[in-house]
């Protein structure tokens, strides 16, 4: 591959894959939510074309390619603006989604229009003429499970959140089938790293522990399975490159820990010299005890491995938030 759109370009997996497509010479269009802050935090790179669109405007978006197809010219208000978004890309990646974490997630009426906007998106992925569409699938899709998440585990999913992505992993796939383009759905576990949201548990508990300030959690029995987003955005280019149509992949490290070993890694790495805290929060309701992927199938497609320690991906980001790296994950 060497050209492809994402969409959701600004989380630590997107911003992860602007870099990795940068370092490998590869072009990147990032289609952004209209007046967003984080587009600024997008490099600025010849390879890099950024495009404001919002997922409300990809079905008008979608005919207004194939009308400028057909008739051979510009047409409508928007053409100047989408101008960059010239047909014959490799791949689009879908990340963009609207209501991810909180209560959001069972906004029902919200993660409906979610599963019609996944269905947008592939339909501007052929007015595109996209070879291949990456669907950004969660392990919320599986509900609770004991043991290793595989491809063909059964999703039992117990959110609007995760019920969506299920019904938007089928309904792409069937789509993407009728239309002759290669399809692949990633059901992505804990991925952390550089341009994180500040809701996540490593992003919360790494400002805390810079700050000084005291920190609570569970008992941290949790067994979980982080990624590093390098190692994330890697697996994503090769799956885009050589996964195998039809399939679904889970993404992770393929390694499990319980969460209090994270928690003193971050500890130690941030020289956090307080208590940790651990057990003064209850276990929320529903809790997950058991998160990690199973990518024997993903390693034997497409050859990923991971390659960054969670001791590497923090020290990394750790320097980051303590400004003593600009770029993090970013090539200099």
């Amino acid at each position: 591959m060497r050209r492809i759109l994402i969409d959701g370009p600004t989380g630590v997996i997107g911003m992860s894959l602007i870099a990795y497509c940068i370092e490998n010479e590869i072009q990147v269009t990032a289609l952004c939510h209209k007046n967003s802050k984080r587009t600024a935090l997008i490099p600025k790179h010849p390879l890099v074309s950024v495009v404001e669109a919002d997922l409300s405007d990809y079905r008008e978006l979608a005919e207004l390619l194939r009308r400028k197809k057909a008739a051979g010219a510009d047409e409508g208000p928007n053409a100047v603006t989408w101008d960059q978004l010239e047909v014959g890309y490799d791949a689009f990646y879908h990340f963009a989604w609207n209501g991810t974490f909180g209560d959001t997630r069972n906004d029902m009426a919200l993660q409906v229009q979610n599963i019609q906007y996944s269905l947008d998106a592939v339909e501007l992925a052929e007015a595109l003429g996209c070879r291949t569409f990456i669907g950004a699938g969660s392990q919320a899709e599986y509900g609770r499970v004991e043991g290793m998440l595989k491809p063909d585990t059964p999703t039992f999913p117990e959110n609007g959140y995760g019920m969506a992505k299920l019904c938007a992993g089928a309904m792409t796939r069937q789509m993407c089938e009728s239309r002759d383009m290669r399809h692949v759905w990633v059901r992505i576990l804990s991925v952390y790293g550089c341009y994180d949201g500040d809701y996540t548990m490593i992003m919360s508990a790494l400002e805390r522990m810079l700050a000084g300030e005291e920190t609570a959690f569970t008992l941290g029995e949790q067994q979980w399975d982080y990624l590093n987003g390098r190692d994330a955005a890697r697996a994503m280019y090769l799956i885009g490159e050589r996964g195998v149509s039809g399939k679904t992949y889970v993404l992770g490290s393929g390694r499990a820990r319980p969460l209090r070993e994270y928690l003193e890694i971050l500890a130690k790495e941030t020289k956090y010299a307080r208590p940790l805290g651990l057990g003064r929060l209850p276990y929320a309701p529903k809790q997950v005890m058991h998160l990690c992927a199973d990518i024997a199938e993903l390693t034997k497609d497409t050859g990923f491995v991971p390659e960054v320690s969670f001791e590497e991906g923090i020290r990394e980001l750790a320097a980051w938030r303590k400004g003593v790296s600009e770029k993090c994950g970013m090539p200099a």
